[in-house]
């Protein structure tokens, strides 16, 4: 019986204590389970657990998940920026607030979309029952993250905690919002090189706002891995004849080898320059932001921090859809932006480029819950080379050879990810032994 989907021991008059939360097959369901806890009543696995063996397993299969969704963020996120790109440059639908719009409100199919997989996971059980345990989990989960425990109080477990998720809903768009239309803003401001590169330092950013706000230790590994991916973002920006093609992970997309920037003047270059470095500064901090307020315990099921990222993508995408709405019609009676909808081809591309974007986005969430903002930040990385390779196989005219700047920028990247996720690895291996060892000593002195 997992620890963190059993009430919590406080309440052991209330008739429930000994009563299972989920019944047996709900147990073995992937999306519920954890590792196994020491209990009070089984002091005999006290002596019997090894710590090291538990805390390896533990992190092995958080990672085994995060492996899964990193390549479903890098498919999902290529398909994303090939078709932004698209739209803008080749089908000219250049309409900058409503793509964003569209992309964050198309979060709201995250939480129905996974609600589906459940159900049809737990096809033969009644729908109330199936529908109550899982409205429980939110709701516990969600607890978890209000208070950062597994276990809240007896006072805390009986508090509902959507007042707070719904406050921390609100602040997360907000944060993500801005960093998003910063991007949209300066992309006929500056050049496509300067917008990948600058864009691509949020990397930086999330590991300087993580050292306070998560309390993230500095270590060299680390800061050399970080450094050595903006390296890499910086040799493809510039070291090609050509602008490589690069997304924005609110659906934007700029550069391709339509883009010719010796031609294209940039007076207000400098003011574009400026404005997605304060874009970049706003990703980083909207990352660890979601990992700070938005993201349980790191000792919580993977299956729980899975279902409930989703939730809480969700969450942000009906707030946007009930909210953000407002600027729409102020944008087109001033006329800075005039609302209109794509028609015909690019329809169907933008359906495509936004939906990719929900892939993306769900996937990037549950790899910040599962890993760490900076880790998830510098693999969003690799969609660079990714997409450089995709240029190179499609059909003419829209190919573009693969620049040796966008090999050697692409293999530092690949490098420092490398790298970076084995540092990441081994600090949440040795924190989890830690812990483990931690509960093994205080159960021995307790007895």
């Amino acid at each position: 019986m997992p620890s963190d989907l059993r009430p919590s021991l406080d309440r052991h008059n209330d008739g429930r204590s000994y009563q299972p939360l989920l019944s047996k097959d709900a147990r073995q369901e992937p999306g519920y389970d954890s590792p196994p806890r020491p209990t009070i009543s089984r002091r005999s696995t006290f002596h019997e657990r090894d710590p090291d063996g538990e805390a390896r397993y533990a992190t092995r299969r958080r990672y085994t998940y995060a492996a899964f969704f990193l390549v479903l963020s890098l498919i999902s996120f290529a398909v994303q920026t090939e078709t932004a790109v698209f739209i803008q440059s080749q089908l000219h639908w250049q309409k900058a607030y409503c793509m964003l719009y569209f992309t964050h409100g198309s979060w709201s199919l995250l939480w129905p979309t996974q609600l589906l997989i459940l159900r049809l996971q737990k096809w033969n059980t009644p729908w109330n029952v199936f529908w109550r345990r899982h409205v429980q989990v939110l709701t516990q989960t969600a607890q978890m993250v209000e208070h950062q425990t597994l276990h809240p109080t007896g006072r805390q477990a009986t508090t509902s905690p959507w007042p707070y998720m719904i406050r921390t809903t609100a602040y997360v768009t907000c944060a993500l919002t801005i960093a998003g239309s910063s991007w949209y803003v300066a992309v006929n401001l500056t050049t496509a090189s300067d917008l990948t590169a600058i864009y691509n330092c949020s990397a930086f950013f999330a590991y300087a706002f993580s050292i306070p706000l998560l309390h993230e230790k500095i270590r060299l590994s680390k800061v050399v891995a970080v450094a050595v991916a903006i390296i890499g973002v910086l040799v493809v920006a510039y070291g090609g004849e050509s602008s490589p093609k690069h997304g924005s992970k609110s659906g934007g997309g700029a550069g391709g080898p339509d883009h010719d920037e010796q031609r294209t003047e940039h007076p207000y270059r400098l003011i574009g320059n400026l404005i997605i470095g304060a874009g970049s500064i706003m990703y980083g901090f909207y990352e660890v932001l979601y990992k700070k307020v938005a993201c349980p315990p790191e000792d919580c099921s993977p299956g729980r921090g899975m279902i409930f990222a989703n939730a809480f993508g969700s969450m942000i995408g009906c707030f946007t859809l009930l909210v953000l709405w407002i600027p729409l019609p102020l944008l087109h009676f001033t006329g800075i932006e005039v609302f209109e909808l794509p028609h015909g081809r690019a329809a169907w591309m933008l359906l495509v480029s936004v939906l990719a974007n929900a892939i993306f986005s769900g996937s990037f969430l549950i790899l910040i819950s599962l890993t760490s903002p900076v880790l998830s930040s510098v693999a969003a990385l690799l969609t660079i080379f990714i997409v450089a390779i995709i240029d190179q196989l499609l059909p003419p005219p829209y190919n573009s050879p693969l620049s040796a700047a966008a090999i050697v920028g692409g293999t530092l990247i690949i490098g420092a990810f490398l790298v970076l996720s084995w540092a990441t690895y081994n600090e949440m291996d040795e924190e989890r032994r830690h812990k483990l060892a931690g509960e093994v000593e205080e159960s021995d002195i307790d007895e």
